[in-house]
């Protein structure tokens, strides 16, 4: 496998940028920040996802410091490799809202499902931490991981047992165990107590279900309050339109002063009382001009008058009829004369007096007539806009008493409708109220008789499987004997090849130290913790004291001899190196890369902050493809 091409839409300090690649050795040149580990990270990325870390861990993970430094930029790229002949691009956004995975074969011009065996091809078979701990040789940082003690281990005894790689005894054991673990969940070592206890349970819970309580009830209180809600609407709607008629009424007699029926009869009652003031005025005015006690006094004055004119006027005559009509003496009697002088001025007084009386009365029934038809005036305006009192207004007058007070008592019947309306809604509510209170005592009850029979059933249906059981856990531990005798035997298979665990290490690591350090150490050992040592002709010197430039030497050996044992029988993935050869000198750097470039004939790919790589590499005349940062 080789990569072809790349670009980054976004990723770090990165973004909007296409970088080409080609066959043998790429020296990949940028100063220091430059982005030579971010373009480092972005591959890895690209061909292993990028996942964010949680809680405190998110704030330092690879996500977060490699999203892009634009936030303009958005979070993806692609990659162009080849792999067995065909061009592959893989398309990915890293974005945590938004990620996505594209693989497109361009050769066959077709997208290919990103399934487990296209990325054993297009990895070469490597996992995230054999990649990381192999071909992907970090700045400053050749030594391999922990993890991939393990890894190798797996990779060495997959190799020793079957010539390839193909075969995994880690993934066997645990498929293994898996099935046993399968197998003995299918034993149950009480069956037959535990279907004892079905049996009783299933006899409760058939006992309990017959209880009367648990009759369904539900539909006819639900169709009984559908009933009363249908009702209790009809009545709301009845009273709303009552309410507005009564509204309305009481508008009217409102905007014409009134408040009730009585209002208008009082109302009625009063103009009544005012118009038969007015036409008594009237009458009075129009009528008889004296009064009786005036006649009388006018009459009184005027004998006493006539009486004290014949005393003065004919005194004789005045005295014969006396004398001949009157008491004896009478006419002859100086004080009988005296007498009728005095009742003829009294005369002239009640005469005068019914005069003044007169005028008085005259005077008091204009004024009465004035004042009560002022006021009668003032109801007529008020009820029918005009001020003129006559029979007709009156008769007007006396239609519109009527017509409001057949109002207010609709209105009067409309409140007493109201009353017995709310009192029924009251009612009808109460019911509704009831019954939604029953049909939930009901619905829970459905519900328990539900989740009863539920269990029921399940109780059954267990007790059914449950009679097979017994048979059928003969028959598994059988299954789950061979499954035991099959995990020893895989342990202690395994224990044999660990044994054998550093030949195939050692053998390849001590090939590759002789042409990586220029014939100064020709072989190594290396055991299955890890532990390296160099063989000289006198003793075993651990790696711990050799130089730094020496160890960083046998530490990239390592690595190499891993990722051929990793990738045996395999297209080969690209080395990929970061700054790995900041400790070497120039002389160790000259082997180095003379040796990679003849010994390694996949694609290399080697960032660096230093020109020296490429003078060393033209001064030796290596063939080589150079890009800038």
């Amino acid at each position: 496998m080789k990569i072809l091409s790349l670009h980054i839409d976004g990723f770090g300090k990165l973004n909007d940028r296409d970088l080409s690649f080609k066959d043998g050795l790429n020296v990949v040149y940028g100063r220091n920040e430059a982005g030579k580990s971010t373009l480092h990270t972005f591959i890895r990325g690209m061909l292993f996802g990028i996942e964010r870390q949680r809680g405190r861990a998110s704030k330092n993970d690879i996500y977060s410091r490699f999203e892009p430094w634009s936030k303009s930029s958005v979070y993806e790229g692609w990659l162009r490799l080849e792999s067995q002949g065909e061009i592959f691009r893989i398309q990915r956004r890293f974005h945590r809202g938004n990620k996505s995975l594209t693989i497109v074969n361009e050769t066959k011009g077709c997208e290919e499902t990103p399934d487990a065996a296209l990325w054993e091809r297009l990895r070469c078979g490597l996992t995230e931490t054999a990649y990381n701990n192999t071909i992907s040789i970090g700045q400053l940082k050749s030594a391999t991981d922990s993890g991939m003690v393990a890894e190798l281990r797996n990779y060495i005894a997959n190799l020793n047992t079957s010539g390839s790689i193909a075969l995994n005894i880690t993934r066997a054991s645990a498929l293994l165990k898996a099935q046993r673990r399968e197998m003995a969940a299918k034993i149950v070592p009480e069956a037959a107590r535990r279907y004892t206890a079905l049996l009783g349970e299933m006899r409760a819970i058939e006992h309990e279900i017959s209880d009367p309580r648990y009759a369904n009830e539900l539909t006819a209180r639900q169709t009984e309050r559908a009933a009363v809600k249908e009702e209790l609407d009809s009545r709301q709607k009845e009273k709303e339109t009552l309410l507005e008629k009564a509204a309305r009424g009481q508008q009217i007699l409102q905007n014409s002063h009134f408040t009730d029926e009585t209002s208008v009869e009082e109302y009625q009652e009063q103009a009544s009382r005012t118009y038969e003031a007015y036409r008594r005025a009237e009458a009075d005015c129009r009528g008889m001009l004296l009064g009786p006690g005036n006649i009388l006094c006018i009459v009184l004055s005027c004998l006493f008058m006539t009486s004290m004119g014949l005393c003065i006027g004919a005194p004789d005559t005045m005295r014969e009829l006396l004398i001949r009509f009157g008491p004896r003496n009478a006419g002859s009697s100086p004080a009988f004369f005296t007498f009728l002088t005095a009742v003829s001025g009294l005369g002239a007084i009640l005469f005068l007096t019914a005069v003044l009386m007169q005028i008085y009365g005259a005077r008091r029934r204009r004024r009465t007539l004035a004042i009560t038809s002022k006021r009668l005036s003032g109801l007529l305006k008020e009820q029918l806009g005009e001020t003129s009192v006559s029979e007709e207004s009156m008769a007007q007058f006396e239609r519109r008493m009527a017509e409001y007070l057949r109002l207010g008592k609709a209105v009067r019947q409309s409140e007493e409708a109201l009353k017995r309306l709310t009192a029924e809604i009251a009612q009808l509510q109460s019911r509704e109220s009831t019954l939604t209170n029953e049909i939930e005592v009901q619905q829970r009850l459905q519900w328990e008789l539900e989740q009863k029979l539920e269990r029921l059933s399940i109780c059954r249906s267990e007790a059914e499987g449950l009679k097979h059981v017994l048979a059928e856990n003969e028959r598994v531990q059988e299954e789950l004997d061979a499954l035991d005798l099959a995990q020893d035997t895989l342990t202690n298979l395994s224990a044999t090849i660990r044994d054998s665990f550093g030949l195939y290490l050692n053998k390849t690591a001590s090939e590759l130290i002789a042409g990586i350090t220029g014939g100064i150490y020709t072989s190594m050992s290396i055991n299955q913790d890890l532990n390296i040592f160099m063989n000289t002709p006198d003793h075993l010197v651990p790696i711990e004291q050799v130089s730094s430039g020496t160890m960083d030497q046998i530490y990239l050996a390592v690595r190499l001899a891993a990722a051929k044992l990793v990738q045996a029988d395999k297209d080969q993935m690209p080395l990929i190196f970061d700054d790995s050869f900041a400790l070497y000198d120039d002389d160790r750097l000259k082997t180095a890369l003379k040796w990679l470039s003849r010994a390694f004939q996949g694609q290399i790919i080697l960032f660096t902050c230093h020109q020296r790589e490429a003078q060393l590499l033209t001064a030796n005349q290596v063939d080589f493809h150079y890009l800038t940062l």
